[in-house]
């Protein structure tokens, strides 16, 4: 009989232990002093991060796509506190409405490169139990988030040690009329300088071999196919290292679900190999 009871004493502290440990998903207002305004944040932090506050966490930025918001990838991927607790990272998902991460030059109202590349980072440094450093400090996302995601890599070495994108719009020139664009930059005919001055592959030109740990990726029947192959050439005639991957899916949840897998392990071994 003393060892049933011990048995199931056993059990039900196993069972405490996994319902204690969960990471927590936090729905936070940060206010932005650029645009004068609270955006929504979502973060998740490892369990781990919450009980050990001594331990400092490395910090994936997830950015959305366009028409999306800050809750998109929890809800595209709910397995996140789960990676979360297992890998021990924080993740970052911020609201950008349809900025494609620009500080816009036409409206003074976006301005989301400094409000996720500075106000974001200092926000989540103060308030959580980040590695504030560069090398605990990753950025990706899908879509337009993934042009986000290298806009703010390649322009701000400072601040993230690598970046990625999954099914990114690295080159918006072929795109005039699409997705808002030209709210935030103007009409492609009149605005060209622009143009060219706002888009992802034309700013390679600003790091060097070695400074970001980069990875891309792309779907074979995804309409960004074209110009993430043509930033993959750009970065090889730099000679900037990268991983560079495309395979089968296109421009759909069902790709990013898969994709977003081989990034946070290449984010992870990226921190591990910065400790």
């Amino acid at each position: 009989m003393k060892k049933r009871v011990m048995t199931c004493s056993i059990l039900l502290w196993m069972l405490t232990v996994v319902a204690v440990q969960a990471a927590r998903i936090d729905t936070v207002m940060v206010h932005s002093a650029s645009m004068n305004k609270d955006v929504q944040v979502i973060y998740v932090i490892p369990d781990a991060a919450l009980e050990r506050t001594l331990v400092r966490y490395p910090v994936i930025y997830l950015l959305h796509g366009f028409g999306g918001n800050a809750l998109s990838w929890i809800r595209l991927k709910p397995e996140l506190p789960q990676i979360a607790d297992a890998k021990g990272i924080i993740f970052v998902c911020p609201d950008a409405k349809g900025s494609w991460y620009w500080d816009s030059p036409k409206n003074p109202e976006y301005r989301y490169e400094t409000f996720v590349g500075t106000e974001l980072v200092q926000y989540t440094d103060a308030h959580y139990a980040t590695q504030a450093n560069r090398t605990g400090r990753a950025i990706t996302g899908l879509s337009m988030g993934g042009h986000g995601a290298l806009w703010l890599a390649f322009r701000h070495p400072d601040t993230f040690g690598a970046g990625g994108s999954t099914s990114g719009g690295v080159d918006i020139r072929p795109f005039p009329t699409s997705w808002w664009m030209n709210r935030q930059l103007g009409e492609y005919a009149a605005n060209r300088e622009l143009w060219d001055s706002h888009t992802v592959i034309n700013q390679i030109d600003r790091i060097k071999k070695g400074e970001l740990a980069l990875i891309i990726d792309c779907g074979e029947d995804d309409f960004f196919l074209e110009v993430n192959k043509a930033l993959h050439q750009r970065l090889l005639g730099q000679g900037i290292d990268h991983d560079f991957i495309t395979r089968p899916g296109g421009h759909a949840d069902e790709y990013w679900v898969n994709s977003i897998d081989y990034q946070i392990l290449y984010f992870d071994k990226y921190f591990r190999q910065s400790k």
